[in-house]
């Protein structure tokens, strides 16, 4: 069944109204009509079973039933920091990422990134982002989208440390020397409801006064196995690894 993430401000007591970008997908690419079901989710109450009453050119409106009981979050808020990469590498990672459960993206504008954002063109870039993070939600039947934050320096992540219960750093050299801080250990004693951040660097990596000024803030250098990855798999590892720790093992 098809799912749409609905703003607050469409939804009334006993209905919703639809626009926008999913008014076409139901109407041209599903090729729904009156009386067909979809799931409508609500920012804050989450999914909703919901039957359309009525279609018009630019809107469709359902009447909404039961609300639908899901488990579908992880259960740690992981706010993924990634460095601004080449091509679409940040794209791939907030598409991957959504599916995997992160829940927020925040672009990273380490020292040694290739790729640059004019600031003429960030909004543009952002709402790319969201978009891309809006359809992964839908695809994986999630019930939050992720939110995705304007390109942040190393003095602004050091700002917002402090709204995380874990902060962490990937960093290659932990691989390279066989490092004992595998991600296992750094996550031993952490539990579910916590908020983590974790921040990954460009195709060169961490600057050497990007990792000392990390390391002198608190955040934790963790290895993700013993391989060297690209910037837009070590992401996808990070997350795959929390979801076996704390959804895979009970």
């Amino acid at each position: 069944m098809q799912r749409y993430f609905i703003d607050r401000e469409q939804w009334r007591d006993s209905h919703i109204t639809i626009v926008g970008n999913d008014v076409h997908h139901i109407t041209r690419v599903m090729r729904m009509g009156t009386g067909d079901e979809i799931i409508a989710i609500h920012p804050d109450k989450g999914p909703a079973l919901c039957k359309i009453t009525d279609i018009s050119e630019d809107t469709v409106v359902c009447k909404f039933g039961e609300w639908r009981k899901e488990d579908r979050e992880l259960p740690v808020q992981v706010t993924i920091v990634s460095a601004i990469g080449k091509g679409d590498k940040l794209e791939q990672v907030v598409q991957k990422g959504t599916e995997l459960g992160a829940h927020a993206f925040i672009p990273f504008k380490a020292e040694r990134c290739v790729a640059k954002w004019e600031n003429k063109k960030v909004d543009k870039k952002i709402n790319r982002l969201e978009k891309i993070a809006k359809e992964a939600a839908e695809q994986s039947e999630r019930s939050h989208v992720p939110d995705i934050y304007p390109p942040v320096s190393l003095s602004d992540l050091r700002t917002r440390k402090k709204a995380f219960d874990r902060c962490f750093f990937a960093y290659a050299d932990e691989a390279r020397r066989g490092s004992s801080y595998a991600l296992h250990t750094r996550l031993a004693e952490a539990s579910p409801g916590e908020k983590v951040l974790v921040v990954f660097g460009p195709e060169g990596g961490f600057s050497d006064q990007e990792v000392q000024t990390l390391d002198g803030d608190g955040f934790l250098s963790i290895r993700l196995g013993p391989r060297i990855l690209r910037m837009e798999t070590a992401p996808l590892y990070f997350l795959s690894s929390i979801s076996f720790l704390f959804e895979e093992q009970e």
